[in-house]
């Protein structure tokens, strides 16, 4: 190829037209969504989301209003009042709400992605067209029971058993950290994704449904770090009988469910510390053009230049991977493991950076709580260790990439 090759080709018809490409708003669909959730947070969101950290308090009543706007089910099918939407969609969802109120947006996220976005992947129709409706339109709070008091990482080894029963089968055990476990203070959630072992090591899903006997709510998890608007709670299950028509899948299911819905969470997770660093860095460069020192802004001083800088840059870097991960994820198929370990890794610790950096720039101020800086900070520690652990990152990617380095550059 010559020197003037490049040049001519650059000029034909269309050459140009990858240019004005929008990664973050790929299509007309997807504009109308941010603009719509931009002005949820500043209108409905934003308000109340310091009082309800400071008060614990699950604000059903915002929730029934985002199902109003549709932001409940947008990866749903629209046979089920659903949106049909991509997992581009979903990753704008977390970011935006999680601006304002990630604790919030963490219940918004167990709900309608690890609860509803599971059951319409992985359901029958008749399971589909019981509980993915509800969802969509905030009339039911859902989640999933994974995690259990002696078993978080290796989750083959889950304690929590179902037992073929005549027609059903009877769970027995205990989850615990389970987001929307309830609802308020002795009131369950609603519907449960539920992971137990049919036969060692083998896992199935079940769906449960508040008000079946032996199903309780235990204990509310109160003075979390963070993410305090959600409600997390252990979950009781005394020998439940469920029946088989509940079962998602066939038995021995559960662990393709779970690593197949895996993928998105850990996207969508990543996608809400982006909310967090980007506010973060909107706060710290307004405090910094305020504030001065000897007799000039704080920005002009190298050593907060270097905060402000430094988050920017990797919540740049972070956003443009989480979009370009997104764009490219099958929400209904698997093995994209790889890119979403990789989103979550590397965005989970940029956020808790640019949260760290802010609350270093307002200095005492950003200790206190009337600055949203250090409710962010608590917030984004949970990304570190929900949904994947930063070592199961690191565990997973290696073991991936040594089975397939070809990985590297796809």
């Amino acid at each position: 190829m010559t020197a003037m090759q490049p040049a001519k080709l650059a000029s034909e018809p269309g050459r140009e037209a990858w240019r004005s490409f929008n990664l973050y708003e790929p299509t007309p669909e997807h504009a109308l969504l941010a603009g719509t959730l931009r002005a949820f947070v500043e209108r409905e969101v934003e308000p109340q989301a310091a009082d309800a950290d400071r008060k614990e308090h699950f604000n059903r009543e915002l929730f029934r209003r985002a199902g109003e706007l549709g932001l409940l089910g947008l990866t749903l099918p629209e046979a089920y009042g659903g949106s049909g939407l991509d997992a581009v969609a979903a990753v704008q969802l977390s970011e935006i709400l999680s601006t304002s109120d990630p604790g919030f947006c963490l219940a918004v996220l167990a709900h309608s992605i690890l609860f509803a976005h599971n059951v319409a992947l992985n359901g029958d129709e008749a399971q589909r067209a019981r509980f993915v409706p509800k969802s969509a339109s905030g009339e039911w709070v859902g989640g999933l029971c994974m995690t259990e008091p002696e078993v978080g990482t290796d989750v083959l080894a889950m304690r929590t058993s179902a037992r073929r029963a005549g027609d059903g089968y009877r769970i027995t055990g205990r989850k615990t950290f389970i987001t929307n476990g309830g609802v308020g203070d002795g009131e369950l959630g609603d519907a449960f994704i539920v992971y137990a072992a049919t036969a060692p090591r083998e896992i199935s899903s079940f769906l449960v449904e508040k008000g079946m006997p032996g199903f309780s709510l235990g204990q509310k998890w109160h003075d979390k770090l963070g993410m305090r608007a959600s409600f997390s709670a252990e979950l009781v299950f005394d020998d439940v009988p469920v029946p088989a028509a509940n079962l998602m899948g066939k038995r021995g299911d559960g662990t393709l469910h779970m690593m197949r819905n895996l993928e998105i969470e850990r996207l969508t997770l990543a996608a809400m510390s982006l909310g967090i660093a980007q506010r973060c860095i909107e706060v710290m460069l307004a405090y910094a053009g305020d504030r001065k020192a000897f007799g000039r802004p704080i920005r002009d001083f190298g050593q907060i230049q270097r905060h402000i800088a430094e988050a920017f840059a990797e919540y740049r870097a972070a956003r443009a991977l989480v979009y370009d991960v997104a764009r490219r994820l099958d929400l209904a198929g698997s093995g994209q493991r790889i890119d979403a370990d990789a989103t979550k890794l590397f965005a989970s610790q940029a956020a808790k950076r640019a949260a760290d950096s802010a609350i270093q720039v307002l200095g005492g101020y950003g200790y206190m709580g009337e600055y949203v800086v250090s409710r962010l900070w608590r917030d984004a520690k949970l990304i570190e260790i929900g949904g994947g652990t930063l070592e199961a990152h690191h565990k997973n990617l290696v073991k991936e990439l040594a089975r397939n380095p070809h990985a590297i550059r796809d």
